[in-house]
């Protein structure tokens, strides 16, 4: 016959304190049906929206954006931004009613990224900025290819300290070996321009130890002539 267990003092105030704690909620919940259900029907119509958003809105958004790209892809393959812009042909969206029509969708941000890069060859350097700084980065690459643009951006318009902000924003973005020397290379050519020697001398011996191999890396000693 199993030996019964003694209950214990602290036993019997545990189990008044469960007791009482269930007694306090439905009491509580009864004093306050109207509002306990009308919370629990705001979290239901909460989950009802974010599926109707998820499966009927924004899935059937991100087929439609994807069949509508094609051609602006195209155009801004060739070098023909305006038309990648607004009117790439065919009877096909550019990158702005695309980014109007489905600018939440995935690739309504990467519509974003192409016009402000085609912005950027257009000489638009405001309108670059700005659709530049509207793309989320989604990627290795792409946070160091958008500080990059950016950085580009803004040399053209004049203002050196924020585009040298941004180019080093971009070398230190990621390690990549055709990239990372690029952006050093206009961090030391920037600095030095700047009068920075130091800053130059920094980023154009990291390419020579990292990148010896790369585009930069073969030309180097002769920037590094310039600040020893």
């Amino acid at each position: 016959m199993a030996k019964r267990r003694n209950t214990t003092k602290q036993d019997e105030e545990l189990l008044l304190d469960v007791v009482e704690v269930k007694d306090n909620a439905q009491d509580f919940i009864e004093k306050n049906k109207t509002m306990v259900i009308g919370v629990l029907a705001a979290i239901i119509l909460l989950v009802g929206a974010w599926i109707v958003y998820k499966y009927v809105i924004q899935g059937p958004n991100e087929v439609k954006a994807a069949n509508a790209i094609h051609k602006a892809e195209y155009q801004f393959a060739r070098d023909s931004f305006a038309l990648a812009l607004e009117n790439p042909g065919g009877g096909y969206d550019g990158f702005l009613d695309i980014i109007d029509s489905y600018g939440s969708t995935k690739t309504g941000n990467i519509a974003k990224y192409y016009a402000g890069i085609s912005y950027l060859n257009l000489g638009r350097y405001d309108d670059a900025i700005s659709y530049l700084e509207s793309y989320s980065p989604d990627g290795e690459l792409t946070p160091m290819t958008k500080y990059g643009a950016m950085g580009d951006a803004y040399a053209e318009k004049g203002d050196l300290d924020k585009a040298l902000s941004l180019y080093n924003k971009a070398a230190n973005a990621e390690k990549n070996e055709l990239l990372t020397p690029y952006y050093l290379q206009k961090v030391g050519e920037l600095s030095l321009k700047q009068g920075d020697t130091s800053a130059a001398a920094a980023a154009f011996k990291n390419i020579k130890e990292n990148y010896p191999t790369s585009a930069q890396g073969n030309d180097v000693d002769r920037f590094l002539a310039q600040v020893q």
